[in-house]
Formats: structure tokens, sequence, C-alpha cells
């Protein structure tokens, strides 16, 4: 996954945090808006999304002459992919893993173990309930409660 420049990142938060995931999406004069404090001509902005679709961080619908921008992912999926592609770098991805293990706090820990959980099947916290779902799953896989297309289930 496509590592994002500031102005990209900005534009990103943007759209995770005014698009819900049901939505048609934004305009590029709605994003421009969007970003408080920054003097960015709109062609800027319009281009910073021509090229995050072309990266595939966001879709885009025609609506007559404009475009409507939304993200292809959740902010949680981007994470978990960069993670993953960390993780990818070299070296040994078990020592990568154990000492991620070791450094995160004892909450985030317990967050590690319901999924892990949930993903095995265990029963607890996070796991799976009566309609085969995971409380801890439809929350880190977004709005839409399902994983963004092409994002396996396991890894």
């Amino acid at each position: 996954m496509t590592r994002l420049g500031d102005l990209e990142r900005a534009v990103m938060d943007v759209l995770w945090d005014v698009v819900p995931g049901t939505s048609d999406g934004v305009t590029v004069r709605e994003v421009a808006d969007a970003l408080d404090g920054r003097e960015l001509a709109y062609t800027t902005v319009m281009t910073v999304l021509d090229r995050l679709a072309g990266k595939g961080m966001v879709q885009r619908e025609r609506e007559g002459r404009a475009w409507r921008y939304r993200p292809a992912a959740s902010r949680e999926a981007h994470i978990a992919q960069l993670m993953l592609d960390a993780l990818d770098l070299g070296g040994s991805r078990d020592a990568a893993l154990v000492r991620f293990a070791r450094s995160v706090t004892g909450t985030e820990a317990e967050v590690l173990r319901a999924a892990l959980g949930s993903e095995a099947g265990l029963t607890g916290p996070g796991s799976a309930d009566a309609d085969g779902g995971s409380e801890l799953t439809d929350r880190l896989d977004g709005p839409t409660g399902r994983r963004p297309a092409g994002e396996a289930a396991e890894r």
C-alpha cells in the first residue's frame, strides 16, 4: 500500500471523517471547504483526489459534470495494511510481531487477544455472536460492517 503525503493524508482524513459508509461521497468543493486553515486552490484539491483515485485510495462516481469521492477502505483497514506492509520490509516477521506485542499497552493487548480469539472461533470477549458476526470485527471493519474488497479475512 502506498504511503500518503501530508496533503493526501489531510484529504483522506476529511473523507474518513465526513463520508459515512453509506454516503454517495463528497465533491471537490466540499473537501476543499473541509480543509480548514489551508489556503488551497480548488484545482490542487482536485489533483490530489485524482491521484488518490489512481492509487486506489478513493472511489469516484460522476455526478453531472462533477465527481463524488469516497474512501475505498476504512481508516482502520488502511492502517492495518500499513502494519502488514511494515512486516514485509524484511527480517523475521515473527520477531517483529513479538516485539510489537511486547510494546502494546494492556488494553491494546486485550483487543489483540479478542481479535485473535474471534478469528480462531474461540469464545469470550470479542468472540463471534449468534449471527456469526463479531462486535470487535464489526468495529474494526468500519461503518459498512464488511471488509473492503480484496482484503482477506485471514492474515
